[in-house]
Order: C-alpha cells, then structure tokens, then sequence
C-alpha cells in the first residue's frame, strides 16, 4: 500500500501563484493590510504613480479586476504577512 500525504500532491483547482517581482509582493501586502495606495507609496518610498503602475501589473498578472481581489488573492498565498505601516505611527 502507498503512503499518500495530501501535502505531496498538488490540488488542480489551486491555480499556480505567478511570478511576481520582489516590489509587487511588497505592494500586494499593502493592499492585503488595507493601506490605500498614498500609504503604499510613502511605505515604500515611492511616487503614488508607481503604486499605480504595480496594482495594475498585479491585476494583470493575477488576473484580477480590482484592489479588493488583489488582497483577496494576496491571503492565498503562503507566507504573506501584513506589512508593517509607518502610516499608524
């Protein structure tokens, strides 16, 4: 009899995760923390455009339509943890 673990076979309905560069997976977990993109860009250090120009790669590539299903998205994803927002201070 084979000794089958659940971990060592992959489920067809969990979709792949795409490849995402280091600063999109830093916006996605923004958006998985609520931040709004003004927030996102002053986290990262960055202009509020480029948020933009990352959430729309982000929707592409994960093939999304809009911020909540990004951070719906971002919560499948193992690993993925709240950023850390200088905005509360």
């Amino acid at each position: 009899m084979q000794d089958l673990h659940i971990l060592d076979r992959q489920d067809p309905m969990v979709p792949e995760a795409p490849h995402l560069t280091p600063t999109q997976m830093k916006v996605m977990r923004c958006v998985h923390s609520g931040l709004l993109n003004k927030q996102i860009a002053y986290e990262l250090g960055m202009a509020e455009a480029t948020v933009k120009v990352h959430m729309t790669a982000l929707m592409r590539k994960l093939n999304v339509r809009n911020r909540t299903q990004v951070a719906i998205a971002a919560s499948h994803f193992s690993g993925m943890r709240p950023a850390l927002s200088r905005a509360a201070d």
